[in-house]
């Protein structure tokens, strides 16, 4: 066993390597070998979210419960879907890992990322590790990591005969009219489990703080135009922004002495998640995933061994907000009928529905040993094999005759090792050394498009130069072999019981996501397609795209009580990225970079690699202010300052959030739990001038919530933004959430450069539990 002091803060780092005690509660027993100890201490590496049955009843996004984690900002997405940021870098720069798995957005507007696949009543614990990441928990990314966890298997005590336990919860918010319920179920006996967790959401659109369209189309546009006859929508609706999930988790566990043998199946069926940022909607996605894991505690040390699978069917058209028929030529009149009055059908489209379809398949072996009471070791090795195809069947005028190939068997496998050594010199110093080594082998098969198949006999005419992008991207070597080096080095220092210091340097190294590499098309139709940014641009993929690798220095200095009844952290970082990423504005007919910038409109870019940096400094703190006898009051805050920079144009990073902050005040008192809550965020002025992208106006917004808990029920309650403030959420993206969309600067009837999407406005919302 290790020393009182080491093991504290030795737990964080096993339960984040995946070998996380058994959850106990007073009507179940441990594992015998798998002991608690010091869970509820703060994790020296990793923040924790807290009041996770707070943040719950406010949101049905997942993501979302990470929002008062310092330098964690959102980008906005579908109502399920947003996109963490940590520190700048955000989607597939972080590492996030669900119950160990590795899942990976599939769509290639990035509509169902790896959290959307968890309903919030489904998470049992979140943690962030923001910037600097052991090894362990890292790997083909180079921002932060990210580890949501459901509940673990819970068995009965010897002479309890068998555990039966369960809740039950129903919530309401106001905006939106958005409801829906969760269930959860657990029979076990002392070497048996059998659980399940479901949870069903659904919105309406939600309206936002005051009128927003007065730039939203030019003069003599129907108001409130959406593109479906007798469809329009009020000037503070925010369309195709609904929302219809459901997902379910089933779980099997069995236990023997020391070892604990797991089975969890998931499904999501999600009929529907309009998008407001993006061009086109998801009308369909069905996961289907299975995940194996083995945990035992032996002689040498602790080993986990996990093997997951998971099926994807992805499916995006145009939702009820967005205009379904298009014509070709363009402006063609239409009166409702489906292109039969004045085109013949020939020239018209019924939509344009796009499919993708992945497997994604893991294993992990993990071993813990304790060299000495001072020294821990973790190995570890990783495979991931990831096949992916993405096509657009013909839907008629131009995007016919035949099924443009987006990504045409994709294929994208990593196998990693690591080791990482763990030391406790004394009670002052512990240090935390690592290296990985990853390999990724990406490939694809050759791709077409509309208006030509593979091997033309005859050349086609070549609508957007589909014909000479495809044969460029065949007649290319599509084989690509990264080996990716990471390494970690971090030292904690507690020179008193009232401070701690935390400081370290990582090297991290990401290879191309499939779309940042084989997506090929400079049409601009096809191009829009690729976009999980929000910013109403069209991108391109590049076949020469080297891996992205980020250093990065951080320190954290933690004042505190002794008891921690008030602490206060700074965060400072900085990161310096080679082969970032970014894009450049493209010039479709003489397929090389503009010499001239477009401003003040959409565009297509190509992603190219340049060097960036990032810089910044996070603060958190919480005080008590008094004990009386309406409660305890206390006050928690938070700052978050990022500046991102492209080091080879000048420019500024696509989306980072400017500075902002939160100041909460909290009662308590018995059961009652409220928060007065006041969010600041400044004004977004530096942007990228690449992108064209959309500044927004600071603002300020007051929450109120309150909940109160009895022994099995609790009751949540609150008011988002109580004032109804029109604003713009910084990280929001471009509006297009009705019209013309695919039509990309179109004179009259598409939703015109310039609007950013507006935040939620007034919202009351409950929600109740009940457990048994």
């Amino acid at each position: 066993m290790h020393s009182p002091v080491f093991a504290p803060r030795l737990l964080p780092l096993l339960i984040m390597t995946g070998f996380s005690p058994l959850a106990v509660s007073a009507n179940e027993t441990e594992l015998p070998a798998i002991e608690v100890v010091g869970k509820e201490d703060a994790a020296p590496l990793a923040t924790r979210v807290e009041n996770l049955s707070t943040l719950r009843a406010t949101t049905s996004d997942t993501a979302s419960l990470l929002k008062d984690v310092p330098g964690v900002n959102l980008y906005g997405g579908g109502g399920v879907s947003s996109l963490p940021a940590i520190q700048g870098l955000a989607d597939d720069r972080l590492r996030i890992k669900v119950d160990g798995m590795d899942l990976i957005s599939a769509c290639p507007n990035h509509m169902n990322p790896a959290l959307s696949y968890l309903d919030p009543s489904q998470v049992e614990s979140l943690e962030v590790y923001a910037g600097i990441a052991p090894v362990s928990v890292g790997g083909d990314s180079i921002g932060g990591s990210i580890v949501a966890k459901t509940t673990d298997p819970q068995f009965a005590k010897p002479d309890e005969g068998s555990l039966v336990k369960g809740e039950v919860g129903a919530f309401y918010r106001s905006n939106g009219n958005a409801r829906g319920a969760n269930a959860a179920a657990t029979y076990a006996t002392e070497s048996f489990n059998i659980s399940y967790t479901g949870a069903i959401a659904q919105s309406d659109n939600y309206v936002a703080g005051g009128d927003f369209k007065d730039r939203l189309f030019v003069a003599g546009t129907p108001p409130g135009f959406t593109g479906y006859p007798g469809h329009t929508l009020p000037a503070d609706e925010v369309g195709s922004t609904a929302y219809d999930t459901r997902n379910h988790t089933l779980g099997l566990a069995f236990r023997g002495g020391a070892h604990l043998f797991e089975a969890k199946f998931g499904l999501q069926d999600l009929p529907e998640q309009l998008w407001p940022n993006q061009r086109m909607d998801m009308l369909g996605n069905d996961q289907k995933r299975v995940n194996l894991r083995y945990l035992g505690d032996l002689a040498w040390g602790k080993l986990e061994a996990r093997v997951y699978h998971e099926d994807v069917d992805h499916f995006m058209d145009f939702g009820a907000d967005k205009k379904y028929w298009y014509q070709n030529p363009p402006g063609a009149t239409y009166d409702g009928t489906p292109c039969t009055v004045t085109l013949p059908v020939s020239a018209c489209a019924a939509g344009m529905p796009m499919y993708t379809a992945s497997t994604n398949t893991g294993a992990v072996v993990k071993a813990d040993i304790a060299l000495t009471q001072q020294d821990l070791l973790r190995v570890g090795t990783e495979f991931q094999r990831y096949r992916l195809d993405d096509w657009w069947p013909a839907s008629g005028a131009s995007m016919a005759p035949y099924t443009f190939w987006n990504v045409n068997e994709g294929e994208r496998d990593r196998a990693a090792v690591f080791a990482e050594w763990e030391k406790q010199f004394d009670s002052q110093w512990m240090t935390l050394a690592g290296v990985r080594f990853e390999r990724v082998s990406m490939d694809t098969g050759d791709v077409h498009g509309y208006n030509t198949d593979i091997y033309p006999t005859v050349a086609a005419a070549s609508g957007g130069n589909q014909t000479r992008d495809a044969a460029n991207f065949n007649n290319a070597d599509h084989g690509k072999t990264d080996n990716n080096w990471d390494m970690t080095l971090l030292a904690r220092y507690t020179p008193s019981a009232t401070r701690d210091i935390e400081f370290g340097f990582a090297h991290k190294t990401r290879s191309p996501n499939l779309h940042e590499r084989y997506t090929w098309s400079t049409w601009q139709m096809a191009a829009l397609m690729v976009n999980w940014f929000g910013d109403g641009n069209g991108y391109i993929g590049n076949l020469d795209l080297e891996p992205e690798q980020a250093n990065t220095v951080s320190a954290t200095f933690d004042w505190h009580a002794a008891d921690r009844n008030w602490e206060f952290k700074a965060t400072p970082y900085y990161t310096y990225v080679t082969d970032y990423i970014d894009a450049v504005q493209w010039n479709a007919t003489a397929n090389a970079p503009s010499t001239t910038l477009v401003t003040d409109q959409y565009t297509v870019l190509k992603f190219v690699n340049q060097s960036a940096q990032l810089y910044g400094i996070d603060l958190s703190g919480r005080m008590p202010l008094a004990k009386t006898g309406w409660g305890e009051f206390g006050l928690k805050g938070l700052v978050n300052y990022t500046r991102g920079e492209n080091r080879d144009t000048g420019d500024n990073l696509y989306n980072i959030m400017p500075l902002n902050g939160k100041l909460a005040l909290t009662q308590k008192l018995r059961g009652w739990d409220n928060t007065v809550e006041v969010v600041m965020v400044s004004r977004k002025e530096d942007v990228s001038a690449m992108r064209n992208e959309i500044e927004t106006p600071g603002y300020a917004l007051l929450n109120l919530r309150g909940s109160h808990s009895w022994k099995q029920v609790r009751l949540d309650f609150g008011v988002e933004n109580v004032f109804d403030r029109l604003y713009y959420h910084p990280l929001g993206g471009a509006y297009l959430g009705q019209g013309t969309t695919m039509t990309a600067n179109a004179v009259q009837t598409v939703p015109q450069w310039g609007t950013p999407v507006p935040g939620m406005g007034r919202s009351v919302y409950t929600a109740l539990n009940y457990q048994f």
